[in-house]
């Protein structure tokens, strides 16, 4: 049993609200982690005015390592848990009573560490984007070259759509076939698989799409996904996330065959990726397109030192994984790490992919930096058709007064990602066909 004690002085009301603001998001996140509903048996919340007010949380675990890992995931919910209980003027404790016969529950995993969530917002020591709220700033001259994504995307599509057709002459009309499962009706969902449906035809690759409602069950979509996966004909698979919540997403994509994995997260192509001398059969695509985007602009990475802010799966250590490999030496800076700006500074590549609008500074960028920025967020702008637009995680004002070059948001790394799905997609064709060099 996991206890967490909430002691101050304080009226059992608003303890009673903190405590179930807690609550909530303590199961929220340890759902989200790996545990299913029903193995967690209880929890209640004890408010009276002479006890200290105690979340109790009992909870089954299958084996001592399981119960290690969520641990885990607990104890990074303690520092905001302390936070957010301060202004009540209430102090946060906890401890685990271990009832396994192995003596294992609660043990610090040595190698792993805590996985912890990034938050970026709640940091004190991070301002505000001036460009944002100086509109003098609108009047000054960039230095910066711009490198323009959507131009180097349509450049790589032409070269893909002349090479299909090669691949058409060598194997009597076979071409690529892309595949695409969507789960639901989100609107961003069914834009994003649009917008790849329309990159497939421009260039020539055959795209298959099934639509499933949002109530379908997780075998539903794995039926779907073995389907594919026995169809010569289709040489990639996408499933587009996110999948709803009463399905198990690191399932799905598992199923996916790594021989038509083109988003490349499986763990197969992420470990030979991470390896020396293996290769990966596939590189996922936003880090693909940030590579590219330097070695096209004739950015040398070789002995340069790169910065790389946010350390997702999809961008952010992928990413950190190819510099490496084109021989930079590579810092990853996330939200748990001191001084982020003195560490970027001290960078001649920045890639920034942490979703947070105008985290980066201006003051962050060493002069003559090349900076990538992959964050689209999107920000209000009532002077917007729609009251918003679009901006990256790098504050562009700022920073294209210092960098050497820089992307834009849009047209920087987003086209680059279906660029990199389109490669990808003929790459896995020519694999197939033996044709692949």
């Amino acid at each position: 049993m996991l206890v967490i004690s909430f002691r101050g002085a304080t009226t059992p009301g608003r303890t009673s609200v903190a405590c179930a603001y807690l609550l909530e998001t303590m199961l929220e996140r340890l759902c989200n982690s790996g545990f299913q509903s029903q193995q967690i048996r209880t929890h209640r919340i004890l408010c009276d005015n002479s006890n200290p007010h105690t979340l109790h949380t009992s909870s089954a675990f299958k084996t001592s390592a399981h119960c290690t890992a969520d641990y885990g995931n607990i104890r990074s919910f303690g520092s905001q848990a302390a936070a957010h209980l301060a202004p009540l003027g209430l102090a946060y404790t906890e401890k685990l009573s271990s009832w396994s016969s192995t003596g294992m529950i609660g043990r610090r995993p040595a190698m792993f560490g805590w996985y912890g969530p990034e938050i970026w917002r709640d940091r004190k020591d991070l301002q505000p984007c001036q460009a944002i709220l100086d509109e003098n700033l609108a009047k000054t001259e960039f230095t910066a070259t711009i490198i323009d994504g959507k131009l180097i995307a349509e450049e790589i599509r032409q070269e893909i759509a002349e090479e299909i057709m090669r691949l058409k002459s060598q194997t009597n009309g076979k071409v690529p076939g892309l595949a695409v499962v969507l789960v639901g009706s989100r609107k961003d969902s069914e834009t994003y698989v649009r917008s790849k449906k329309k990159a497939c035809k421009e260039v020539g690759i055959i795209s298959l799409e099934e639509n499933l409602p949002v109530d379908s069950s997780e075998e539903e979509v794995l039926n779907i996904v073995r389907k594919f996966n026995d169809d010569p004909s289709v040489h990639g698979i996408l499933v587009q996330l996110p999948l709803p919540k009463h399905m198990n997403e690191e399932r799905v994509l598992a199923a996916i065959s790594v021989e038509k994995d083109v988003d490349g997260f499986h763990p197969l192509n992420i470990g030979k990726l991470a390896m020396q001398g293996r290769t990966p059969l596939f590189v996922p695509c936003t880090p693909r397109g940030c590579i590219e985007l330097l070695l096209r602009s004739n950015v040398e990475i070789k002995g340069k030192r790169a910065v790389v802010i946010g350390r997702s799966n999809i961008v952010g250590t992928p990413a950190a994984m190819l510099l490496q490999r084109n021989q930079a030496t590579v810092t990853v800076v996330h939200s748990y790490t001191p001084n982020p700006a003195e560490i970027t500074r001290e960078a001649d590549i920045v890639i920034a992919a942490v979703g947070v609008a105008h985290l980066v500074r201006g003051d962050w960028i060493k002069p003559g930096a090349v900076v990538i920025d992959v964050g689209i967020n999107p920000i209000e702008d009532p002077s917007a058709k729609k009251g918003y637009r679009l901006v990256g995680d790098v504050c562009f004002k700022e920073a294209a007064m210092k960098a050497s070059a820089i992307t834009p948001v849009p047209g920087g790394v987003g086209p680059m990602t279906i660029a990199m799905l389109l490669r990808n997609t003929l790459d896995s064709a020519k694999r197939a066909y033996g044709l692949l060099d």
